[in-house]
């Protein structure tokens, strides 16, 4: 069984709420059920956190032990060289996740601080974005 970390950086929790022209609006916990039943094989976990230290640990705590972890930095995406540095640091691959195209949206948006480190990027598709993502594991 693939064991698989979600990991939703700040903001993330008030998805379904949120702007929900550009993020829609489903939360995410309604999502996960969907993803779990998606890939009966897989432990999907999930964590979430508006502080970039918290998210720092949990890919300390995970990224050695599991096959891989889903990240949507949030807006640390564009800004933490310390996510960077944990991901880099770990063994466990890293696919950056986006529901909006950040390519799409405002220009300080387009620069990502974490994509030179990660196995990949998903961008665009919504909540199904993170589908694509952990599908990529396989």
């Amino acid at each position: 069984m693939k064991k698989i970390q979600i990991i939703n950086g700040p903001n993330l929790n008030l998805l379904g709420r949120r702007e929900p022209v550009i993020y829609g609006s489903l939360g995410f916990d309604s999502y996960l059920e969907h993803l779990r039943t998606f890939f009966p094989d897989y432990d999907i976990q999930y964590f979430q956190s508006n502080s970039e230290g918290a998210l720092i640990d949990k890919i300390h705590e995970v990224g050695f032990t599991i096959d891989g972890i889903v990240l949507n930095a949030g807006g640390y995406t564009h800004t933490s060289v310390a996510l960077r540095d944990a991901i880099k640091a770990v063994d466990t691959p890293v696919i950056e996740v986006h529901v909006s195209n950040i390519h799409a949206r405002e220009e300080f948006r387009h620069k990502s601080m974490i994509s030179a480190v990660c196995k990949g990027v998903i961008a665009g598709f919504g909540l199904d974005s993170y589908r694509l993502a952990v599908g990529a594991f396989g």
